[in-house]
């Protein structure tokens, strides 16, 4: 099937053209370019046109879940009729396997797997084997080890009407692809049996798979809805894939097991030749353990780990990961790297945190040197697998700028608005006397209805000028890290409520910070030369603003550096080619509508609503009670899941950091 873009916009301003570039760049095989788009410029609609256009299987990383699940469902609702998927870390909470010498404590891994984001990953992975049309939204974890796309396509069961196979057979064949048996519930990833029949609930689907069989012949094979057991579809055959990611082949037990053993027992003579004695009895324990699992069950937590050996790899190889299963697919896939800015430095940094983690294990015993290879693409090896590269960015770095220069067009620019919106006026104000001129702009954008930011260096500046204006009967609140996600959210919905004309805040260039409302940014210690004062860093918070007619952005600092000229030229260049295309085509700007979302997740009980805060405060008492306790984690739990599988991050990391507190009261 070919991708169908579906939507009820053309494109306008300057997307024609750059869609035009960067499909034409793509077919005349250059292999990195930048698309500079402002906030609000559509430059995902622009890609999707480019999808469309080249016709290719595409892979799209963001930076965090929060903006991939944002992406996700953006392209789902663009492509409804193609293979839109989503590939992020599976885990509702994840404390990773560690060792602290210092105090001799050894963390294990902890995990709590969202099987929503499992199916889409699983879901991922199965389109890229069967299908051309796919898109793959993923964060960083598409550079983590995966296992092989060619074992793991090996492990199938093709099924078809008339096909002679016995139940047993069947249910072999199912084990070995990890489905586990439940007769008295139907989860993902599971089968149960039914006289004859065989009911199939495969791991990347909402679908079930019902296997009629008589006399060793299949006579039906029906999709169903698991929850109704309604019929969906009569098909004359069904592939099953495999329930994991991390497949082994029980042939090659016998060779990998002798390897494992062998760089075992060399890893326990170091040890003893150093006079490491209880670090070569616990490897020797633990490896034996794992071997043991791996030998009856097919599956150990901790599998990857020894995915060097089945995989075939040598010491330091780099893994397979999801760039492979796009290579499997089609070798002219094309990649686009959203907010490359800070999504470039995050996939530089990944392999170095892994490595110095299983260092630590591996110089105690905890594991095999092997573990160093169950790791994250080096970047270097992250750019050998990739073809061509597109990095989407309002503040692209140099080095994206310097990678574009091989062609003549590489830079592409999408500066104009669909509504029309400019760019703001920015002014830069002295120092002296900023409090009360500070405050003289707020009260003349509060008596237009219209709400100000404000961002200072420190928390502590912070929270102690949102006290201040307080006092002066401004209504404010303060924004930072320490503000747990539904507080923040709830913070910048008043915010546009009008409950709170201003917000302070410490670093408010947040992606996705999106408040039409907001007319006014105010930066203080604007001459503090540093990340949150940096040429890109205030291009981004001065685009705070730009959803807004009467946008504005003051500056307050004693000097003009670099960064602030280099920011305020760039604004100012942009800002000319918006007024200049508004006037050549008569274009009066409109300012953004936009509802306040409904809060994603409200506490309740099951039977009756409660306040949202009533079971956060319940958490924070320094004595909670064992029913009390049950009662709040359970409530927790349940919309920690909820938030998760609407991709809503933020707020399950936050109920999960909840939970955890009441457990451990």
């Amino acid at each position: 099937m070919n991708f169908k873009l579906v939507s009820d916009f053309k494109p306008t301003g300057d997307q024609p053209v750059a869609i035009k570039n960067l499909t034409e760049n793509l077919q005349n095989n250059v292999q990195n370019q930048v698309l500079l788009g402002v906030t609000g410029s559509g430059k995902t609609f622009t890609i999707a046109n480019v999808i469309q256009n080249l016709q290719r299987p595409t892979l799209i990383i963001s930076h965090n879940k929060t903006l991939a699940g944002q992406l996700y469902q953006e392209f789902r609702d663009f492509f409804p009729h193609n293979a839109v998927s989503y590939f992020v870390s599976y885990y509702d909470y994840y404390q990773p396997e560690a060792y602290i010498p210092q105090s001799d404590t050894y963390i294990e891994k902890e995990v709590e797997i969202n099987e929503e984001i499992d199916k889409l990953r699983l879901a991922s992975t199965t389109n890229l084997l069967t299908r051309k049309d796919v898109i793959v939204v993923s964060s960083v974890s598409c550079i983590y080890n995966l296992g092989s796309p060619a074992e793991y396509g090996k492990f199938i069961l093709h099924l078809s009407k008339q096909m002679e196979i016995s139940q047993k057979d069947i249910l072999l064949r199912l084990a070995d692809l990890q489905y586990e048996r439940y007769d008295y519930g139907f989860k993902r990833g599971s089968f149960r049996i039914r006289g004859e029949s065989l009911d199939v609930f495969p791991a990347y689907t909402d679908i079930g798979l019902r296997i009629e069989i008589e006399d060793s012949i299949i006579t039906k094979l029906i999709d169903f809805d698991p929850i109704t057991g309604d019929t969906l579809e009569d098909r004359k055959e069904s592939v099953i894939y495999p329930a994991k990611h991390y497949m082994t082949d029980p042939a090659s037990y016998k060779s990998v097991f002798a390897q494992i053993r062998h760089d075992l027992e060399e890893r326990v003579e170091q040890f003893k030749k150093q006079n490491k004695l209880f670090e070569a009895h616990r490897l020797k324990q633990r490896t034996e353990y794992d071997l043991e699992m791996i030998n009856e069950l097919g599956f150990v937590n901790g599998i990857e780990n020894y995915s060097r050996y089945f995989d075939g790899r040598k010491p330091g190889d780099p893994p397979f990961s999801l760039l492979d299963y796009f290579e499997q697919n089609n070798k002219e896939w094309l990649l686009f790297i959203d907010e490359s800015h800070m999504t470039l430095p995050q996939i530089r940094g990944m392999y170095n945190g892994d490595r110095a983690r299983k260092e630590m294990l591996i110089d105690y015993g905890f594991r095999l040197p092997s573990a160093l290879d169950n790791r994250p693409l080096r970047f270097d090896e992250f750019m050998q697998r990739v073809h061509q590269v597109t990095y989407i960015s309002a503040t692209p770095n140099p080095y994206e700028i310097s990678l574009s220069k091989e062609s003549d067009n590489g830079v592409i620019e999408q500066l104009i608005r669909p509504t029309g919106l400019v760019d703001p006026i920015i002014e830069v104000r002295k120092s002296e006397g900023q409090i009360p001129d500070l405050m003289d702009e707020i009260k003349k954008r509060s008596d237009k209805g219209q709400r100000v930011l404000v961002t200072t260096l420190t928390k502590r500046m912070a929270e102690e000028l949102a006290s201040f204006l307080e006092e002066r009967k401004v209504k404010v609140a303060y924004l930072h890290s320490d503000i747990e996600t539904l507080k923040r959210q709830d913070v910048l919905d008043k915010l546009r409520f009008g409950d709170y004309d201003v917000i302070v805040g410490i670093n408010l260039l947040r992606e996705g910070l999106d408040l039409p409302e907001v007319s006014l940014v105010i930066i203080l210690d604007a001459d503090k030369e540093g990340f949150l004062r940096s040429r890109s860093a205030l291009i981004q918070t001065m685009g705070r603003a730009a959803r807004n007619l009467d946008s504005c952005v003051i500056m307050y600092a004693d000097k003009v550096t670099k960064s602030m000229q280099e920011a305020m030229s760039e604004v100012e260049r942009r800002r000319k080619i918006q007024t200049a295309y508004n006037k050549k085509h008569s274009i009066t700007p409109l300012g953004i509508q936009k509802s306040i979302r409904a809060k994603l997740v409200t506490l309740e009980e099951e039977n009756e609503k409660k306040p949202d805060n009533e079971i956060l405060q319940l958490t924070e008492k320094e004595v909670i009670l064992p029913d009390e306790k049950i009662k709040i984690i359970k409530v927790l739990r349940s919309h920690m899941r909820q938030a998760a599988k609407d991709l809503d991050f933020e707020t399950a990391a936050m109920l999960r950091d909840r939970i955890k507190i009441v457990e451990a009261k």
